[in-house]
């Protein structure tokens, strides 16, 4: 869904929850905003989306949105395996697997992949707790 402005920058919903962006990358999506076009009809639109679709009302779909990035040289698998390769290093296999939905053994196998501690993790979270 659509960025809304706030006092820190920007918010949104990314399902149930509203995320807060960081500055940099709420100031682009506040600016997404104001030249968005729907796909089908490359004209403005009141869209709800941030990007939206071919069909009124519909978000621009997976495949659309991998094309607009690969014309921008994002190669969309090595930045996601660099971002679960980050991941693993830091957090419990199990923590990983649930926040990102992924099965448990391709967590633990990412985790093995990136050789990640997760006795620093847990020490990290003790900290934070005792503060």
């Amino acid at each position: 869904m659509m960025p809304s402005e706030t006092d820190t920058g920007a918010r949104i919903h990314l399902g149930a929850v509203p995320v807060e962006l960081p500055a940099p990358v709420a100031e682009l999506a506040l600016q997404q905003v104001t030249v968005r076009r729907s796909h089908a009809t490359l004209a403005r639109t009141n869209s709800p989306w941030l990007f939206p679709g071919g069909q009124p009302g519909r978000p621009i779909s997976a495949w659309a949105m991998g094309e607009r990035l690969r014309k921008l040289g994002i190669r969309l698998a090595e930045s996601r395996s660099t971002a679960l390769f980050q991941l693993a290093t830091g957090l419990p296999a199990a923590v990983l697997a649930r926040t990102l939905g992924i099965d448990i053994t391709v967590a633990v196998k990412w985790q093995r992949a990136a050789a990640g501690d997760w006795a620093a993790y847990a020490a990290e979270v003790s900290r934070r707790n005792s503060t």
